[in-house]
């Protein structure tokens, strides 16, 4: 489940980036931010945009959905996975708004996702055998967790 929230907070917010972007490249809002337009009038152009609505709802949403995520995961463990987002928002720039890639962004994924991998495997073992003493608020590991070089 708490992968499912992570996923979901992260989609919401890369979706939210195509939104706006497309949204912020309509021709009514390009002509208001040409310089012709008084900036409250520039302002009110962009407010009223249903795709600028519709962007700052999702990233709403998807900021919502990770106060939850937090209320129930640590910190270290979860925040890695906002990156994904940088994966997701990069594709879709492909796929919807027809941007263009580098064989460098290729390899930054790639490396993003081994990045999120790692912190997945590794993060899930130390979390899943932490506890927490109610005397002292001290992050107790049973010995047997514990590498070798340490006992």
């Amino acid at each position: 489940m708490n992968y499912i929230l992570i996923f979901i907070s992260v989609c919401l917010s890369a979706f939210s980036q195509v939104v706006l972007r497309y949204g912020m490249t309509r021709p009514a809002i390009a002509d208001a931010l040409s310089g012709a337009n008084s900036a409250p009038a520039t302002i009110l152009t962009i407010a009223k945009s249903p795709f600028v609505i519709g962007g700052l709802s999702c990233y709403g949403l998807g900021a919502i959905l990770w106060l939850l995520v937090l209320s129930k995961i640590p910190v270290s463990y979860a925040y890695p996975f906002v990156s994904l987002g940088i994966v997701l928002t990069t594709l879709a720039g492909v796929v919807v708004l027809r941007e263009a890639i580098t064989f460098t962004s290729c390899v930054g994924i790639a490396l993003i996702i081994s990045g999120i991998l790692f912190v997945a495997v590794g993060n899930s073992r130390v979390w899943q055998c932490q506890r927490i003493s109610p005397k002292n608020d001290e992050v107790q590991i049973p010995a047997s967790r514990l590498p070798s070089y340490v006992l």
